[in-house]
């Protein structure tokens, strides 16, 4: 099942992505919180047989985000049914 991003609230101070299948049913959310130096990032999916790419439409997302402010320090806590899923670049360290 593919998964999209569909925008629920975005200021400069944050933002809430649904996550919505090809049926434009919510799935999950994710929030993006912006702090001077800091991005949070806490999302949540139900299904968990899209997992993989739940991760592969965060990642992209984050770093198009941090390429605004350079130094940006990424905080995260992604879940995905009841388990708790890394970034790919987290996996990496």
């Amino acid at each position: 099942m593919q998964i999209y991003f569909s925008p629920e609230v975005i200021t400069p101070h944050y933002q809430v992505l649904n996550v919505v299948d090809p049926h434009h049913k919510a799935v999950g959310n994710v929030a993006f919180l912006f702090d001077e130096k800091k991005l949070f990032v806490y999302g949540i999916l139900e299904e968990e047989g899209v997992g993989e790419d739940f991760r592969d439409l965060v990642t992209p997302y984050i770093k198009g985000l941090a390429k605004a402010k350079p130094g940006l320090d990424i905080y995260s806590c992604l879940y995905v049914g009841c388990k708790k899923i890394k970034l790919k670049d987290e996996e990496k360290e």
